[in-house]
């Protein structure tokens, strides 16, 4: 039995969150070809092949019930914009992972990841009833673990040579979590943050 249904869509005020489709390919291979989205992940999607190659191992784990990729569709301006991914799920101990988010560069800074952030911990904590939401980055990546303790994540050490990069070079991953306890204080302070950076910082 997959924890997830098939059709699970997340509808927030900025972005929905959709069940990731071949159709939706073409538009995800054209935003994946700048290099700068690829710095900090291990494995490089700039290419049509790579690209196709992981999605439909998505595809694959998303039946297995392992994972369940989707597409980030920008309401306003009504294109898809990046893609993310909850994946590591393991129903018997109610825990998965938050992970493969990534965005145009242009959507960087923005609060499209906040409010990604808040759908998918909205989602797992109190429809999924998860316990524990973990999160991971490259040690190297200091824009992306600020990103995630500013969500209320708490930090549980380096995990050593985590990966092996498209390159050969090994990767060290910093681990986050948040659990199901705490979730209805970070979600109050999460909410303010998207609201606050809606705001503020809105794309030009």
């Amino acid at each position: 039995m997959n924890w997830i249904k098939e059709n699970t869509t997340l509808h927030g005020e900025t972005v929905d969150l959709l069940p990731m489709a071949e159709s939706h390919f073409g538009a995800l291979i054209e935003l994946a070809k700048e290099k700068r989205i690829w710095e900090f992940i291990p494995i490089d999607m700039s290419t049509e092949e790579k690209c196709k190659a992981i999605f439909l191992k998505g595809f694959e784990e998303r039946t297995a019930g392992t994972q369940f990729p989707f597409v980030i569709f920008h309401k306003k301006e009504n294109k898809i914009i990046g893609s993310t991914r909850l994946m590591n799920i393991v129903l018997l101990h109610k825990g998965l992972e938050i992970g493969w988010t990534w965005l145009h560069p242009d959507y960087w800074a923005t609060e499209v990841n906040l409010e990604c952030k808040l759908l998918l911990l909205n989602f797992s904590f109190e429809n999924l009833k998860a316990i524990r939401v973990q999160l991971k980055t490259d040690e190297n990546n200091i824009r992306s673990r600020k990103a995630i303790e500013k969500i209320g994540a708490q930090y549980e050490g380096i995990l050593r040579q985590d990966f092996i990069r498209d390159n050969g070079s090994f990767r060290n991953s910093a681990y986050f979590s948040i659990l199901d306890k705490e979730w209805n204080e970070k979600k109050v302070k999460l909410t303010a943050l998207y609201k606050a950076k809606k705001k503020t910082h809105p794309r030009k």
